[in-house]
């Protein structure tokens, strides 16, 4: 840890590192669940994602391990069995997660959050400066983020513009990323700052409770 230098100091950048491994994206990511009725009502009936597999978890026989794709082909696992939920929230310790996010159209924004209403889900809302998320919890109190960008950033992209914005942010000694430096960003990068119709929001903090 001695040798390791300050965190802090060092640049952030999309080129990629000079390291051994370099990974392709992401593949899926698998959560400790409570049961199948509650999960399935969350993520598929409400968030809309399609129950792709469901199959014996090879590690443990007596849970089961379902298969949502979350939009984008990424798949969202998780491990259930005949356990109770609970939505209270869950406070992570370190190497726990704190908050799962998932991209939502920006057209169907104010639909999301009309139909969080309509499902008696509490949310919390956000202006990012860079992207706009609403933040609630699901039956056993994860924190989810569902997230639009706030102006049309390609995907092949994505790293190459928030490291650019990241640059000006600095130069412009801000504490956060602000529409001007995301526009900023895109114009330097001869991409077009395409600005997406969002409701306006306060950039407090994601608690929920």
């Amino acid at each position: 840890m001695a040798n390791r230098p300050d965190a802090a100091e060092l640049p952030t950048s999309s080129d990629l590192p000079d390291s051994p491994i370099h990974t392709t994206g992401t593949d899926h990511l698998t959560i400790v669940g409570s049961n199948a009725e509650d999960t399935i009502a969350f993520y598929r009936d409400l968030l809309g994602m399609p129950l792709v597999m469901r199959e014996p978890n090879r590690d443990d026989p007596d849970s089961t391990h379902l298969f949502f794709d979350a939009g984008d082909g990424r798949i969202l696992t998780f491990f259930v069995g005949d356990r109770t939920s609970d939505p209270r929230p869950i406070r992570p310790t370190v190497g726990g997660v704190h908050h799962v996010s998932f991209s939502v159209d920006p057209e169907k924004f104010r639909e999301m959050r009309d139909a969080l209403t309509e499902a008696g889900r509490h949310f919390n809302e956000f202006d990012r400066g860079i992207f706009h998320s609403v933040y609630t919890r699901d039956h056993n109190g994860l924190l989810v983020e569902l997230a639009t960008d706030r102006y049309e950033v390609p995907d092949d992209r994505r790293g190459e513009v928030m490291a650019l914005a990241q640059r000006l942010r600095e130069e412009d000694e801000a504490d956060y990323a602000k529409d001007e430096h995301i526009e900023g960003a895109l114009e330097e990068l001869g991409l077009p700052a395409e600005a997406h119709d969002l409701p306006d929001a306060d950039g407090g903090a994601s608690s929920v409770q």
